[in-house]
């Protein structure tokens, strides 16, 4: 159900009070107007609390400073003239049992008369002796539509020469999703003081913007990545199904009727490059990326953690499409754990895991675990995602790539002079991370003599490591036993 239909069905059906929860008072207010303008004729109050009653010649200014002669107003106002009563900033002062008690006295009155009150907040703060007496409604951010009418109105106001081609144009309101329209105005209005055009390079102003949001919030972090799959080594099957998905997130998608996926969860020994797939997937799809460690979401008050999942969700869905990196995800949800603290990992699971399963908004969730041993099962039941990969050692043709990777990095106009094949044969059972290392020590090597590293310094450097794989040899094999049996996809 659209916030319209909601909004219409609850004035219609005499709510006493609702409370809409935004960071857009402005586009809320248009919004309001514009619903009602063909419905019955109803008269609109604004109160805040600075400047009153206010866009009403006869009452302007009207309570100042005064939320007890708001509520007053409501009651005297005439009741034959169905009317709503917008009241912003309100939220302080419904913990004081003078307006407490006043809007309770209220609620009969406005049960036999057409009015209804509107309050407006950025968070719902209700006490608990008006909870029964409130109805919360979300009102959402701007909508794709509404995004590209803004830029489109805002091109043929500054009369910008050239046409968006669609597809720059689906990428733009693509990155604007999740920002306010107010943001949007700014950050359009940036680009257009940078380059005088709204363009493909006004998509990393907006990403920026997003990163301004979540820096704010202390529970997510917004990565910027250059990382893509060509230069990941192995995970064929697991590259080859991102890329089957590679464009479900646009607008051709939805209206082909696809669903968008839900995530994956990588699992592996370390230096397998988990992380690593997980910043090339937001590279490749042009989607933010947005990082959750998630021991942040533990609080150390009572019903805090469960507070901080609830309110990592909405950031997340509120800048979607994205990607959720959701990293060591065993670490923090271990069954040991979940014996140690009262329940609240246990509640906080429930929370997240629900998420994964009912969710709708196109947020990609890409967790991260080294232990499998230490997943709750509910994690590992279909649904939570849609697939699970293990991303086991590479084998030798990987690791040939690997190190052809890495080596044009280091030296890109030289790379071609080492032997690749014989590096290969000779690091057998080596994860991704401990070859880049060993090239890394032989550069250290040669750097300390002043000459050029060579294949035998990278083979010396092989010599010296030990692979984890040989230090904890059993950690993989749980792994190996549901991959064989088609529970989790070989990467």
């Amino acid at each position: 159900m659209t916030f319209r239909e909601e909004l219409l069905i609850l004035l219609k059906a005499r709510y006493p009070i609702i409370y809409i929860v935004t960071i857009e008072e402005d586009r809320l207010e248009h919004n309001i107007r514009k619903i009602l303008s063909n419905k019955t004729p109803k008269k609109i109050y604004i109160w805040d609390f600075i400047d009153g009653y206010r866009k009403n010649p006869i009452l302007e200014g009207f309570a100042k400073r005064n939320p007890l002669g708001a509520l007053e107003f409501i009651e005297l106002i005439n009741s034959k003239t169905p009317s709503i009563f917008i009241l912003k900033d309100f939220k302080i002062f419904l913990k004081d049992i003078l307006i407490s008690r006043k809007l309770r006295n209220l609620i009969q009155l406005l049960k036999i008369q057409p009015k209804t009150i509107i309050l407006v907040d950025s968070q719902i703060q209700i006490p608990s002796d008006l909870r029964d007496n409130i109805t919360v409604l979300l009102f959402p951010l701007p909508t794709s539509r509404e995004i590209k009418e803004e830029i489109k109105r805002l091109t043929k106001k500054l009369e910008l020469r050239g046409r968006l081609p669609p597809r720059v144009l689906e990428k733009i309101i693509q990155a604007c999703q999740g920002l306010s329209l107010q943001r949007i105005r700014r950050v359009l209005g940036k680009s257009l003081a940078i380059s005088k055009r709204i363009d493909q390079t006004s998509i990393a102003l907006i990403l920026e913007e997003k990163r301004q949001i979540i820096n704010q919030t202390e529970l997510l972090e917004f990565w910027s990545v250059k990382e893509k799959l060509k230069n990941i080594g192995g995970a064929y099957n697991l590259k080859k199904w991102l890329k089957n998905r590679a464009d479900t997130f646009s607008e051709q998608a939805l209206n082909y009727g696809l669903i968008t996926p839900k995530g994956v969860l990588l699992i592996g020994m370390q230096g397998s490059g988990k992380s690593l797939i997980a910043k090339a997937v937001a590279y490749e799809w042009r989607l933010p990326l947005l990082r959750l460690d998630v021991g942040r979401l533990f609080g150390g008050l009572v019903g805090e953690s469960e507070s901080r999942v609830r309110q990592m969700i909405i950031i997340a869905e509120s800048l979607a499409p994205c990607v959720l990196w959701v990293d060591e995800i065993d670490k923090a949800f271990s069954e040991s754990e979940q014996n140690l603290d009262g329940g609240t990992t246990n509640r906080v699971l429930s929370t997240f895991i629900t998420w994964l399963s009912e969710k709708t908004c196109p947020v990609f969730v890409i967790a991260t675990a080294n232990d499998i041993h230490c997943l709750p099962v509910e994690i590992l039941r279909k649904g939570r995602f849609d697939e699970i990969f293990f991303l086991g050692i590479p084998d030798l043709r990987e690791r040939h790539t690997i190190f052809e990777v890495h080596l044009k990095r280091f030296r890109p106009d030289t790379w071609y002079k080492f032997d690749i094949q014989k590096l290969g044969l000779n690091s057998h059972r080596f994860s991704g991370a401990e070859i880049e290392q060993t090239i890394i020590d032989a550069m250290y090597y040669a750097f300390s003599e002043k000459r050029e590293f060579t294949t035998n310094d990278i083979l010396l450097a092989i010599n010296q490591t030990v692979p984890i794989l040989d230090i904890d040899p059993m950690r993989t094999e749980l792994i190996q036993s549901w991959t064989s049996s088609g529970r989790i996809r070989l990467a």
